[in-house]
């Protein structure tokens, strides 16, 4: 483990904040009852679900989309701080500060390369933030090796970051396929999500750290009863998972992009994580099996693609951010017979990150201005998402 200290204060760039709330019409608020066709409808194994996508707005369901803060620069993940107020993470190196009277403050985090999907990725505050003050970070650099990921732990004093300590370093990294995502376990351990970076086989060795989800501990160290010893490698066979979440149950489930291109489409992928388990790629996708491997709980089918970047569990139920697909997706029943609804459809654009905030609420980041989408007015944003009553679907 690495450890240096940054001596010199980071400048601080002051900036406007815009909020505002508005009512986003009922109409709006969608699920897929009727406007997707019916190849995606599959589940792990291929199994057919005639509810897969099922429902219809729910009756009475409003939901209300209040605006947080806009002009981001394709910001990529969401900290909520003690005081409430709000970071967040911009690809492109910096640091956003959403102080709770709604002024915004900016600093560039030192060392981070953006490139293709890398830069300044995930984030997570220590779970006890309010005494110590530590920041993880999951960046993009590129070194005296070459192009790396690395996790890199940082003490936030005020709006300076000082203290760096590289945890984790030599994560394979590329112009696509970054992973990217961290969380807290409720071990107390951290769980962080790699991708192949471009190098499929890469996912099915052991040895590298591409392909994977890692669990470490707080300070680096690896986990004595981590699955394969002395490594922090958790799960294998990942192209490039981007969601983490735990049900009340305890169980880990991941969101993973599945292939793109002519010979291969779509197959996104929504999987129950358990130790040491092989998740198949590059060897199976989708509904395809094989001994030793694990398909997916829920996966988008042969000609729809989700692009799924994140994962929170909220209600009672599964939801993440679809970037492609431009929705806010809800998994019913993840754990007998899934259901995936579909929220928001379009009014947003791409929807990088979905969060639960300590005000019970859900907070989304479009990715509007990454070269994938079309940017709207006051792109990228931060957003708020409280429905006025719960989403009860009846099947």
């Amino acid at each position: 483990m690495t450890f240096r200290r940054v001596i010199a204060l980071l400048s601080i760039v002051p900036l406007a904040v815009l909020a505002y709330t508005k009512l986003v019409p009922e109409g709006q608020f969608r699920t897929p009852g009727t406007a997707l066709p019916a190849p995606v409808r599959e589940v792990g194994g291929g199994a057919p679900a005639d509810a897969a996508y099922s429902g219809g707005t729910p009756a009475g369901a409003v939901a209300a989309l209040r605006v947080v803060a806009e002009g981001l620069e394709v910001p990529w993940d969401i900290a909520f701080l003690p005081d409430g107020g709000m970071l967040v993470t911009e690809r492109r190196g910096r640091l956003v500060r959403l102080a709770p009277d709604g002024t915004r403050t900016s600093l560039t985090v030192p060392g981070v390369a953006p490139r293709g999907e890398g830069g300044l990725l995930g984030m997570v505050l220590h779970p006890a933030f309010s005494e110590n003050r530590l920041l993880y970070l999951y960046q993009t650099r590129k070194g005296a090796r070459g192009w790396e990921n690395r996790v890199v732990q940082y003490r936030l004093e005020g709006d300076t970051l000082t203290e760096m300590a590289v945890l984790v370093e030599g994560i394979p990294a590329a112009r696509y396929h970054d992973g990217g995502r961290m969380a807290w376990g409720p071990d107390g351990t951290l769980y962080i999500t790699t991708g192949d970076a471009g190098d499929p086989p890469s996912a099915q060795d052991l040895t590298s750290l591409a392909g994977k989800i890692l669990r470490i501990n707080e300070d680096g160290t690896v986990p004595s009863d981590n699955p394969f010893p002395g490594s922090p490698v958790y799960s294998y066979g990942h192209r490039n998972p981007q969601g983490l979440a735990w049900d009340t149950e305890g169980r880990l489930w991941s969101t993973e992009h599945g292939p793109s291109g002519p010979l291969a489409c779509c197959r996104d992928e929504l999987n129950r994580i358990v130790p040491g388990g092989n998740y198949g790629w590059p060897a199976i996708t989708g509904a395809e099996v094989r001994e030793g491997m694990r398909t997916p709980v829920l996966q988008s089918g042969d000609n729809i693609t989700w692009a799924p970047a994140s994962l929170a569990f909220w209600r009672g139920r599964l939801w993440f951010g679809g970037l492609r697909g431009e929705s806010l997706y809800e998994v019913q029943s993840a754990t007998t017979t899934p259901r995936l609804y579909q929220h928001l459809r379009g009014v947003l654009g791409r929807i990088r990150t979905v969060k639960v905030g300590p005000d019970g609420a859900l907070y989304l980041l479009t990715s509007n201005r990454d070269g994938r989408g079309r940017p709207r007015a006051g792109d990228d944003k931060l957003l708020r998402w409280a429905p006025v009553a719960d989403l009860t679907h009846v099947p």
